[in-house]
C-alpha cells in the first residue's frame, strides 16, 4: 500500500485554509492544521473529524521563527516527512477603498506586520521544509497569493497587502528557479474574492471554489508546472 502524503496547511483553522484541509483530506492526505491559536485549531480539527478526517494540529505563528521551527520539527517527528506545504495564512488590515488605504498614508508598522505575515512567514516555512523535501526528492509548495499582487493591472489601494503579495510572487519564482526542474514544485495561486472573514459577505466566490486550485497544485504529477501563477487551474500573468 502506498504511503500517504502529509500536507501542512497554515492558517487552517478557518476560511480558505480549513476548506483546503477538508479537500486535501478527501484526496487522501494526512492533514496537519497549522493554527496560531491551538484551541481554535483543535476546534477546526474536530469539525473535520465529524466528516471522517482526523487531522493533526500544531501551534504555528508564521510571524515567529521559533514557532515555525517547532511546528515543522513536530510534524517531521510525528510523520517523518512533509510532502505538501500550503502557505495560506495571511492578513489584510486595510480598508476596502483607496481612500481608506492610501500609499501616502500607510504606516511603516502596518507594512512591516503585513510583510512579516504574508511574505516572510512563507519564506521561513519553505526554508524549514525544503531540506526534508529535497532528501525525499518530492514536494509540492503552494503559496496562496492574490490578484492584488499581480503587476499586470496594478492599481491603487491596499498598499501593504499588495506589496506583500508581489513579494510572495517573487519568492515563488525565485524558489522555483533555484530548485529547477524536478519533482519539487513551487507555485502561487489566486483564490479570487472569497466569502471569508477577510473577503466579507459580498465576495463573489465560495471557499470551495477557492480551494480547488490549491488542491490541484498540491497533487501535480511529476511533469506538472513549477514557478507559475494560477487561478481556476489556469496560468495567469504575473
Amino acid at each position: 500500500m502506498a504511503e500517504q502524503r502529509v500536507a501542512l496547511v497554515t492558517g487552517a483553522n478557518r476560511g480558505i485554509g480549513l476548506e483546503i484541509a477538508r479537500q486535501l483530506s478527501r484526496a487522501g492526505f494526512v492533514l496537519v492544521l497549522g493554527s496560531r491559536d491551538l484551541e481554535k485549531g483543535r476546534q477546526a480539527a474536530a469539525r473535520l473529524a465529524d466528516h471522517g478526517s482526523a487531522p493533526h494540529v500544531v501551534t504555528l505563528d508564521v510571524t515567529d521563527s521559533q514557532s515555525i521551527e517547532a511546528a515543522v520539527s513536530e510534524v517531521l517527528r510525528t510523520f517523518g516527512h512533509i510532502d505538501v506545504l500550503v502557505n495560506n495564512a495571511a492578513i489584510l488590515h486595510e480598508g476596502f477603498s483607496p481612500e481608506d488605504s492610501s500609499v501616502l498614508d500607510v504606516s511603516s508598522e502596518l507594512v512591516d506586520l503585513t510583510f512579516r505575515t504574508n511574505t516572510l512567514g512563507p519564506l521561513l516555512l519553505m526554508q524549514a521544509v525544503l531540506p526534508a523535501m529535497k532528501a525525499r526528492g518530492y514536494g509540492r509548495i503552494v503559496n496562496v497569493s492574490s490578484r492584488a499582487g499581480q503587476l499586470e493591472g496594478m492599481g491603487a489601494g491596499f498598499p501593504a497587502y499588495r506589496i506583500s503579495k508581489v513579494a510572495l510572487n517573487a519568492l515563488t519564482r525565485i524558489t522555483a528557479g533555484e530548485l529547477g526542474p524536478g519533482n519539487i514544485k513551487v507555485n502561487a495561486m489566486c483564490p479570487g474574492w472569497v466569502r471569508t472573514d477577510m473577503g466579507g459577505p459580498n465576495a463573489t466566490r465560495s471557499v470551495e471554489e477557492a480551494a480547488q486550485t490549491v488542491v490541484w497544485l498540491a497533487t501535480l504529477p511529476e511533469d506538472g508546472p513549477t514557478g507559475g501563477f494560477f487561478k481556476d487551474k489556469k496560468q495567469i500573468p504575473w
